[in-house]
């Protein structure tokens, strides 16, 4: 095989690489994966092609030692943490509300027991929906 033709090969297998679309190697962003990627021994590329070399590890640099699919998935991971963040505030505000609710719920049931007792006009929404019920009946 000419030196032109493993240029080739390294270029290509290179350009698979950091796309992320390997066909014979592991996929990794490292040289032992590119001498596998372009089917040529590791030494070619650190000896004899060693410009191929320096420019594999500028490339990775320019793409944070990530595959694209890696960048997509750590964008959308963050993302969804800030979605949680919102969503847990949230929950936050609606238990509050919640205990609220219930707190006054309590106090106004605590207060319609006292009237009742006194023997106010205070009459229960129970006994008004019976009232209602046996009215409507014919």
């Amino acid at each position: 095989m000419g030196a032109d033709s493993e240029r080739e090969q390294i270029l290509h297998a290179m350009d698979r690489l950091l796309t992320g679309t390997p066909l014979r190697s592991s996929g990794n962003l490292t040289i032992v994966a590119l001498a596998e990627e372009a089917d040529v021994k590791r030494h070619l590329l650190t000896h004899r092609h060693k410009d191929l070399k320096d420019t594999f590890y500028a490339r990775v640099a320019l793409q944070s030692g990530m595959l694209p699919i890696e960048q997509a998935l750590r964008a959308e991971i963050s993302e969804l943490k800030e979605r949680l963040l919102s969503l847990k505030a949230e929950n936050k505000v609606l238990s509050d509300n919640a205990v609220r609710f219930a707190r006054v719920i309590r106090l106004l049931t605590s207060e319609n027991d006292v009237l009742q007792r006194q023997g106010s006009n205070v009459v229960s929404m129970a006994s008004r929906r019976v009232a209602k019920a046996e009215d409507a009946s014919p």
